[in-house]
């Protein structure tokens, strides 16, 4: 979730809201350092794990909103304080913004939307990085059948850009949620121009058109993953294929086939998109954490 523009457009409507970050997370906690909730007179944002340790937020944020620029910490001990059972102690940082923080607040959307960024010692007493912005991996959806269709939904609430892709437009739905875009032009041309860090998904109504696009998308080094729908005899055929085409050995031994998490036996299409997204998110969790150095962990999850 983008946070400074959701800022900016709570003071436009509202004049006044509250933005709760979880500043120190110690122990078993629900959500991480940099877990933001963003409070207004009508509702609220985002989470900062839910429980009565959200409860209590809100109701901290709620009696806030309206006083000019006030700023506030609150350490919980989830057992002792809250008696939850997960047994963390959470820091959670409480700013009041109003019309007066609208220039500071809207310079600060405008850097948002552009990327991510992070900014050190923004809250007075807190020596903290944040980050604000998100670095979306773009998911690429080849096949818009019941199964592509059930993951296209199974992937819209996380935080990915997706891509379904198939060459029949009376396929694609007429519809779609936001993140996500639909195109009929030629997969395998869309899995050759497919941007840096993206993740392809393989599922066609056609075998042999499965092949030409995961040839064309392990020929692209901008793709961290290429991952087909299928079995062990679908690799196997498709390995020794692709090796006939020259397709480097390494990127086939990457290569994931059948994608989807283990002990789901249900065929149905929503079951199988559930375990596909369970994948997706473990691949892309993995990637992230291999890319970040180990003193930038330490940074970004002190106390965590």
């Amino acid at each position: 979730m983008k946070i400074w523009p959701v800022i900016a457009a709570a003071l436009s409507t509202h004049g006044t809201c509250v933005l709760v970050s979880v500043a120190r997370a110690e122990g078993s906690t629900p959500r991480e350092v940099g877990a933001r909730m963003i409070v207004t007179p009508d509702g609220f944002h985002g989470t900062i794990g839910g429980g009565t340790l959200e409860w209590r937020a809100l109701a901290q944020a709620q009696a806030m909103l309206g006083k000019p620029q006030a700023i506030k910490t609150m350490t919980q001990s989830l057992g002792p304080d809250l008696g939850q059972c997960c047994g963390g102690r959470v820091t959670l940082a409480f700013e009041a913004f109003d019309q007066i923080s609208i220039a500071s607040v809207s310079s600060l959307a405008d850097r948002e939307k552009e990327g991510p960024f992070a900014i050190t010692n923004r809250i007075p007493g807190l020596p903290l990085t944040e980050q604000f912005g998100e670095a979306r991996r773009r998911i690429i959806i080849f096949g818009a059948g019941h199964v592509g269709r059930a993951l296209m939904l199974a992937l819209a609430p996380l935080p990915f850009d997706v891509t379904l892709a198939d060459p029949r437009p009376a396929q694609l739905p007429p519809v779609a949620p936001a993140n996500v875009s639909l195109t009929g032009d030629d997969p395998v041309a869309v899995a050759a121009a497919a941007p840096p860090a993206s993740f392809t998904v393989i599922m066609s109504h056609s075998h042999t058109l499965d092949l030409a696009i995961a040839d064309a998308a392990l020929r692209n080094a901008n793709i961290e993953q290429v991952a087909l729908i299928g079995s062990a005899t679908k690799r196997a055929r498709f390995e020794k294929r692709l090796g006939e085409a020259g397709v480097d050995p390494a990127r086939i031994a990457h290569m994931i086939c059948p994608i989807g998490i283990g002990g789901i036996r249900s065929k149905h299409p929503a079951a199988i998109a559930a375990s596909v997204a369970a994948q997706v998110l473990i691949l892309d969790e993995e990637a992230r954490a291999a890319a970040v150095p180990p003193t930038a962990r330490m940074q970004n999850g002190a106390g965590a």
